[in-house]
């Protein structure tokens, strides 16, 4: 479909979740300077008041509405007070995630469940209300933020990784029904940005971007870009095709890449069947 809108800041609200360290913030600042009215959301209100006073001097302005991305009740009613205080949301990026290391010899339910309850669940409890909006408006623009983790399996990225594979498929079954509403779906697929999340990956991350770099591409992309949207272009392009090759080659890449063969199996906790022993 031709002519799907796309969100402009003389339209209405912008509004970012996880927008208090990372790609959110820099984005928040960056949609700031292009003028629009931002609304921000984190659990972290101190970040969040100290984004709005650095941006005070913007084109745009940015306001902060803080909740916690999986509290359902709490972002459906948080989507009802954006509009009601700041205006119709126009643009909403579902940013807000969490990676947790999840390691073969270690597995832990609580914290892929808690992977999925960020990435996957908060980013559905912020989009139902939304697009009842823009469905019933006739217009919308939304944004999901994926990985190009997504393509393939990363050592001790299981549960992350996952998580970013269903937004991808997810938005790819969406985006039928959206284009029916003309509300414009669109998912970003990073690849390593230095923000506080990657920090806590031990892998090494080849051509790692600034947060401010993706914020700049990803506005490109509301602008111009269709449906996905993948960058460093050189990173992402050489995970395109490791997916389509044979599993045997791109399990020798991936170990290679990342000397995973060489590392040391993480210290394990003794399981609930080693303590019945």
């Amino acid at each position: 479909m031709t002519g799907l809108y796309r969100a402009n800041p003389k339209d209405g609200v912008a509004w970012i979740t996880g927008a208090s360290t990372g790609i959110g913030r820099a984005l928040a600042r960056e949609l700031a300077s292009e003028g629009y009215t931002v609304a921000v959301t984190s659990r972290d209100e101190e970040r969040l008041a100290t984004l709005v006073e650095e941006t005070a001097g913007m084109r745009g302005k940015i306001i902060s509405f803080p909740c916690d991305v999986t509290d359902q009740s709490g972002m459906e009613a948080m989507a009802a007070r954006i509009e009601r205080e700041a205006g119709k949301i126009v643009l909403c990026v579902l940013n807000a995630g969490s990676y947790f290391p999840t390691r073969g010899e270690r597995l832990d339910a609580l914290n892929i469940l808690k992977t999925f309850e960020i990435n996957l669940y908060g980013v559905l409890y912020g989009l139902i209300p939304v697009v009842d909006r823009m469905r019933l408006r006739g217009h919308g623009h939304v944004v999901l933020v994926g990985s190009a983790s997504s393509y393939f399996g990363w050592p001790s990225a299981a549960a992350y990784g996952a998580s970013k594979a269903a937004l991808n498929n997810m938005a790819e079954a969406l985006k039928h029904d959206f284009d029916k509403m003309n509300i414009r779906l669109q998912i970003i697929n990073p690849g390593f940005v230095d923000t506080p999340l990657t920090e806590r990956n031990r892998l090494t991350a080849p051509a790692m971007i600034s947060a401010t770099d993706a914020s700049k591409r990803m506005v490109r992309a509301f602008r111009t870009g269709g449906f996905e949207t993948s960058f460093p272009l050189r990173f992402t392009l050489l995970m395109k095709l490791l997916r389509v090759l044979p599993f045997s080659i791109r399990y020798a890449f991936v170990h290679k890449a990342t000397g995973w063969k060489k590392k040391p199996m993480a210290a394990c906790r003794r399981s609930r069947i080693e303590r019945q022993m």
